[in-house]
């Protein structure tokens, strides 16, 4: 039989374990987390956004809750960062929606939402000091936005610091920024583990984003090229690999030391014979190019669509530093996009291995 002392202490850690609160400062936050530390080897993960929360939020927020448990502390910021808005962006324009964020984070499963304002976070005006991304930031999305890594990383090293995780959660969505965070997180050694979550991606292949509310029908239709050029370079990339297998496998293919484009012509198949002149003008490795053109040749259609796509940039980058890749690439890498529709900017990218599959 419980005890009256015991029920009521039952009754306290059920109501602390279902509490939901939003904060606002750093004290209240401390004081927050130390409520919920539940047990000596409770974890604290962290899901940075900066508002305007979807599905691919909510993922993170499951995704936290599953790593630290039900007696783990899950908190999500909410915060606009004004560093990493250049000239022109839209910091005055981004969404704002806390009441709808609120109640996506706690049904989520998150315990704690903590929503700064922009003097709590720097309170002495914008930062003196601040983390620089080095040569990676200034590559792809740092040269199209010059200074943006630079402020992201500041303010995640800030948000590191006030939530004290033990792990921090990020969408692989935005592949070159959470490249950039484990780097500084290795570099200057945050004691955080850093975990990447897939992409989440609407019904018809659209990568959730918070600035995807801003495109019309029209525009929406056009964005859709940015996910099927990525899945026609993964679809190249598969159906090389699988044409090289078969031309490998050919009885007497070594011994007679024929090219690849020789062995696929033998095989008398239409596909095969069509796509022996770009397996044998690809690399041994893989054929990045190949990869490259494939997603080209969708990006090129889409931008004599109505209303057009102007491409900012198509990558085939090493996911180590983001630098492109060889036509002789072996192994990992990442194909990046990044285009407007309209006055609205997206990016996406796909990740894809280089090499023969065993």
């Amino acid at each position: 039989m419980t005890s009256a002392s015991s029920t009521s202490t039952a009754s306290t850690t059920s109501a602390a374990a279902s509490s939901f609160a939003l904060v606002r400062t750093a004290d209240e936050l401390h004081a927050r987390a130390a409520e919920n530390r539940r047990s000596a080897n409770s974890r604290t993960a962290v899901v940075m956004t900066m508002g305007a929360l979807h599905e691919g939020h909510a993922t993170l927020v499951r995704t936290a809750r599953e790593y630290v448990g039900p007696d783990g502390f899950v908190v999500v910021t909410v915060f606009v960062n004004p560093l990493q808005f250049g000239a022109g962006e839209d910091l005055d324009r981004y969404p704002r929606t806390l009441d709808a964020d609120l109640r996506t984070a706690e049904a989520a499963g998150a315990d704690t939402v903590f929503a700064p304002a922009v003097d709590e976070v720097y309170p002495g005006g914008e930062p003196q000091v601040r983390i620089t991304a080095g040569p990676m930031g200034e590559r792809l999305e740092g040269a199209s936005r010059p200074g943006h890594f630079d402020g992201m990383l500041t303010v995640v090293a800030k948000l590191l610091h006030l939530t004290s995780p033990d792990l921090a959660l990020f969408g692989q969505k935005d592949a070159q920024q959470l490249a950039l965070i484990r780097r500084m997180a290795r570099d200057l050694n945050f004691p955080v583990e850093i975990v990447g979550v897939p992409t989440v991606r609407e019904a018809d292949g659209l990568a959730l984003s918070s600035r995807n509310r801003y495109l019309s029908d029209g525009e929406r239709r056009t964005a859709l090229a940015l996910s099927r050029a990525l899945f026609a370079a993964s679809d190249r990339l598969a159906a090389q690999h699988a044409l090289r297998a078969r031309a490998d496998s050919l009885p007497g293919a070594q011994e007679r030391a024929e090219t690849r484009a020789e062995a696929l012509s033998r095989l008398g198949e239409a596909r095969a014979a069509a796509d022996a002149h770009a397996v044998a003008q690809a690399s041994e490795s893989g054929g990045a190019e190949a990869v490259r053109a494939a997603a080209r040749a969708v990006l090129d259609d889409a931008a004599k669509a109505e209303p057009p796509l102007t491409l900012d940039y198509l990558a085939l980058v090493d996911p180590a530093d983001f630098t492109d890749v060889a036509d002789d690439h072996d192994g990992e890498a990442i194909l990046a996009v990044a285009a407007r529709v309209g006055t609205t900017r997206l990016i996406d990218n796909i990740p894809l291995t280089f090499g023969a599959t065993k």
